[in-house]
């Protein structure tokens, strides 16, 4: 007996969803049905701030009508819907638990032209203790966003409160873009665990992210901090201006106690520190950070302070050469923790790739280390003075000396390097170093 087959695609063209009284309803009519349901704020669970008396016009001031939506959903949990427009917010907002507010981006934007779910912030100006823009505690979210500072101008830049203020427990910001920030993300130094940084990208002037306190987890994805958002005139940008303030103030990356912590794909250009590892009354960091990169910076790296069992850095960019002094990677005497990078490059105008007063583990593993900095008698690329440093299979480009291992190093390993001209090692701690299968000198 033959059978008829009906192809899904076919049955799916013909009728798509069955309606609520049994009958067919096009699949177009719907989803446009789903669409016009949501942004009237008539599908439970959905609040759209503009029922709520935001007007949107980009000169009322929005505050309260958003709160009053979040505070609505933060009842039983829910869902704020910023339909596209201009929202000026002129003081703080507080999401609660279970509630995300959503805009309509489903990825980071440019800033010109400037549309879409656009908050215009203007609270705190010249206060930085100030409550963030967005105060997140558990379990909630923000998404879909633009955040701009119309108030603040490239000729006189003024400090302004986080735009992200982060606590708590599971809380995430994503899809967000962030014109003119001058404290990007904070995530404590309350209490929190497991917070979700992803896709974020823009221009954020003295701090771009920074996290204290979390004792579970976190993760950052996809961050990329770039004085571009701020660029474009249509937002009163002036590149040479923000670039300067940038590279003179900005740690874009800043990472206090945190417990393993994972960042992946993340970048900052220009700035004056692009990943800053400090310790503070609550501890300090550990954790993996692969693909990433800092360019135009005074510094690229800068390890104040690791737990013990350290930071792992894999497949790393670096690039410096602002300042008097530009240098990629910096290790004080006060780390006494284990450092150790695989895979990663250093280039450019350099004056040294790594200088290293470190009481800890060093460690670097098939990297690559150059830099075409001029100027008479140029130091080795590589410098270290404390602690113990390993480097292994590693390749050095230039004609300047590269490995200098200087008294108050405790122990060196140097092996299995290759350079453009040998391996150049300047060896002052005599048989406390290890130096072996290094391509000679020519």
């Amino acid at each position: 007996m033959k059978t008829t087959n009906f192809s899904r695609r076919h049955f799916l063209s013909k009728a798509a969803t069955v309606g609520g009284a049994g009958l067919l309803v096009p699949a177009a009519m719907s989803c446009k049905k789903e669409i016009e349901s949501t942004d009237a704020g008539s599908m439970a669970g959905i609040f759209n701030v503009k029922d709520y008396n935001a007007k949107g016009d980009g000169k009322t001031d929005d505050t309260s009508a958003i709160q009053a939506a979040m505070d609505a959903a933060g009842i039983d949990g829910g869902k704020i819907y910023i339909p596209p427009a201009k929202y000026l917010v002129s003081g703080s907002l507080q999401v609660p638990p279970g509630v995300s507010v959503v805009g309509t981006a489903n990825a980071p934007q440019y800033s010109d032209p400037l549309k879409g779910s656009i908050i215009l912030a203007t609270g705190g100006r010249d206060d930085e203790e100030a409550s963030g823009l967005f105060e997140l505690g558990s379990c909630c979210s923000v998404s879909g966003l633009t955040v701009y500072y119309p108030e603040q101008v490239a000729e006189d830049i003024r400090p302004y409160p986080w735009t992200f203020h982060l606590q708590g427990f599971d809380n995430t910001v994503e899809n967000v873009t962030l014109v003119n920030s001058y404290n990007g993300i904070s995530v404590g130094p309350e209490p929190n665990v497991r917070h979700r940084i992803r896709s974020v990208y823009g221009c954020v002037l003295r701090r771009g992210l920074r996290v204290d306190r979390c004792t579970d987890i976190g993760r950052v994805d996809n961050v990329q901090f770039h004085g571009h958002w701020w660029w474009a005139k249509n937002v009163g940008g002036d590149s040479n201006l923000v670039n300067d303030f940038m590279i003179n103030n900005l740690e874009a990356f800043v990472f206090g106690r945190t417990d393993w912590e994972y960042v992946n794909n993340t970048f900052v250009f220009p700035t004056n520190i692009g990943y800053r590892f400090i310790k503070t009354e609550n501890g300090m960091c550990n954790g993996q950070f692969g693909g990433i990169g800092a360019d135009r910076a005074q510094r690229c790296v800068v390890v104040d302070a690791i737990q013990y069992m350290g930071l792992l850095i894999t497949n790393g960019e670096f690039v410096a050469f602002e300042g008097d002094n530009p240098i990629e990677i910096e290790i004080p005497d006060t780390c006494t923790g284990n450092v150790r990078f695989v895979n990663c490059a250093f280039w450019g105008p350099a004056v040294q790739n790594v200088v290293s007063h470190s009481k800890g583990f060093l460690s670097f593993s098939d990297c690559f280390f150059s830099s075409i900095h001029k100027g008479e008698n140029p130091l080795p690329l590589v410098e270290a003075d404390g602690g113990k440093l390993q480097v292994r299979g590693c390749s050095f480009w230039g004609d300047r000396p590269d490995i200098l291992l200087n008294p108050g190093l405790e122990h060196a390993i140097i092996s299995e390097n290759t350079g453009t001209n040998g391996v150049h090692i300047i060896n002052n701690i005599g048989d406390k170093a290890v130096i072996i299968n290094n391509e000679p000198q020519k």
